[in-house]
């Protein structure tokens, strides 16, 4: 927020609100979160800040940020006017950063946990951010070893803003069914498609399924409430996993996993952003959209956390008739919603329900024998070989 940082929360939500009220409609940020890893033995190091500073004075640098551990680290794409314009953002990032790693002799993990090394191996990253939070949160900060994905779309208009959060809310089940890929976890099978998302939204506070809001006024309100009773001194301690970013100003969604193919991380993306435009161009119509109840939600986020797209979501506008469908025909009608506007961004061709998510092919892989080490593994091998190819083709 620059200067607004030294506000006061009073005032940092009134220059939010101008920021949202300018805001340039439907730009776009995606920022990925890798493990750093040890290439030989493949297990989390604590090697972020040395990766940092090699990567100051290069075209990646503005663009690498820590993520609370000292064995991760966030690439983002920066604001994009389209999502062409982030699809090869994405590509380039990708190859940058292992290019970057590489050259350090590291690797790197692109799923949403790590499946065998242990939190309490991890350093938190020295910054004045995550200090505080680690003195905030200690053992919930400590066991947060996870990686994901996250888009961000700008929406011009506060009011606008809070409206469209309240409608995706019911889209984060399926966001994340389709994203699900991390099955592994402390040299277990879970057996959940999204570990990740147990680990980190069933830990954290505020987290998860945020409530709807009735506007602008109405968030400002809770959110000063959180601040005068000194629950949270900044406005990131909501980690739901959709909330309005006040910095940027923009919509953050941040309930997918992180992706080990490029295609993956650029489909899932696109979704996101398609998802988000079209609520907002059905606000602006008086299309009516629905706004559930987070109770509601928390079913399906549970389906999606243990079962991903292998399983079956309950139809939340047809609860009178106990619709219960499965995941990728969810995803399908949701595309088929989207599509009109998502072929006018330029973003169709994305959108896809796979055969097989990155959990589900972990998972087919430990049946036929693989070892957790041999499948992660493999995902290290194809994250980097299809970045570098994408780089180089």
């Amino acid at each position: 927020m620059g200067d607004a940082q030294t506000l006061s929360p009073d005032e940092q939500l009134r220059f939010a609100h101008e920021q949202f009220e300018t805001a340039r409609d439907f730009t776009l940020a995606v920022e990925e979160e890798f493990a750093l890893l040890d290439a030989e033995t493949l297990g989390m190091v604590n090697r972020f800040e040395e990766l940092q500073a090699a990567s100051r004075d290069t075209p990646l640098g503005e663009h690498v940020a820590g993520e609370l551990i000292a064995s991760e680290i966030e690439v983002k794409t920066g604001r994009c006017e389209s999502f062409a314009e982030a699809a090869v953002k994405l590509a380039e990032r990708r190859s940058q950063v292992l290019e970057l790693a590489d050259a350090h002799d590291v690797a790197l993990g692109a799923t949403g946990t790590h499946p065998w090394s242990p939190w309490q191996e991890q350093r938190i990253i020295d910054t004045p951010h995550y200090r505080l939070n680690d003195e905030i949160l200690r053992y919930v900060v400590w066991r947060n070893n996870s990686f994901g994905l996250h888009v961000h779309v700008g929406i011009r208009g506060a009011d606008r803003a809070v409206a469209v959060c309240n409608v995706l809310r019911g889209f984060l089940p399926e966001l994340l069914a389709l994203s699900a890929s991390s099955p592994f976890l402390e040299d277990c099978f879970t057996h959940l498609h999204s570990v990740r998302s147990q680990i980190f939204t069933r830990m954290f506070p505020r987290c998860g399924i945020p409530d709807a809001f009735d506007d602008w006024a109405d968030y400002q309100k809770f959110l000063a409430y959180l601040y005068k009773t000194g629950s949270v001194t900044e406005h990131t301690q909501l980690w739901w996993s959709v909330r309005l970013h006040l910095q940027f100003p923009t919509v953050e969604i941040r309930i997918c996993d992180g992706q080990p193919e490029l295609a993956d991380a650029r489909s899932v993306s696109a979704l996101c952003y398609a998802l988000t435009v079209r609520i907002a161009r059905a606000l602006d119509e008086g299309e009516p959209v629905a706004v559930h109840r987070p109770r509601l939600i928390e079913e399906n986020f549970w389906r999606a956390i243990r079962h991903g797209l292998a399983g079956e979501l309950l139809d939340l506008n047809r609860t009178e008739q106990l619709r219960v469908r499965s995941a990728r025909h969810a995803l399908e009608e949701l595309i088929a919603w989207v599509l009109p506007v998502a072929e006018e961004l330029g973003v169709a061709s994305y959108l896809d329900v796979p055969p097989a998510n990155a959990a589900e092919r972990q998972i087919a892989r430990l049946g036929e024998g693989a070892s957790l080490r041999e499948i992660y593994a493999e995902q290290v091998a194809r994250t980097r070989d299809v970045a570098l190819e994408a780089s180089h083709g």
